[in-house]
């Protein structure tokens, strides 16, 4: 009867630890996407913002949905007309990896500046940039402006 105890308890403990192994597998397998707003309006920013845009691709392997909020002077740094080989580079591959960039309307209305003027990806926040931020908060996204 001993010996019987004996086997049930081993086999008890080894299903549980296997039961316990899988959970954490799957919990490992598929962690939860982060939600990030990054805030951009400083035109001497620009760059800095794409390169923590691309290491935040890069550190969580693409589990990340983000989106770039721009305003401000920063927005006429994005006109195809005047913008850096390197901004469109790097812009270009961040929206390949799922960036959404948002153009406050008002900014755009306040330098003459029209959606396709800007470079692909772009569509326009119309309630304004600080507006549009506030709603991706509302929605769970973490607000950052490096």
């Amino acid at each position: 009867m001993l010996r019987r105890d004996m086997f049930r308890g081993l086999f008890a403990s080894a299903g549980a630890l296997f039961g316990l192994g899988q959970a954490h597998a799957a919990t490992q397998q598929s962690p939860v996407k982060q939600r990030v707003a990054y805030h951009l309006s400083d035109a001497d920013k620009v760059a800095f913002v794409l390169g923590n845009i691309r290491n935040h691709y890069d550190g969580t392997g693409g589990n990340v949905e983000i989106v770039l909020v721009v305003h401000g002077p920063a927005l006429a740094a994005f006109r195809t007309t005047g913008a850096s080989a390197a901004v469109v580079s790097r812009f270009a591959g961040l929206v390949k990896d799922g960036l959404a960039p948002q153009a406050c309307a008002n900014t755009m209305h306040g330098m003459d500046i029209a959606l396709a003027d800007l470079l692909d990806g772009f569509v326009s926040a119309e309630q304004g940039g600080v507006v549009r931020l506030a709603e991706l908060q509302r929605e769970g996204y973490a607000y950052l402006r490096p």
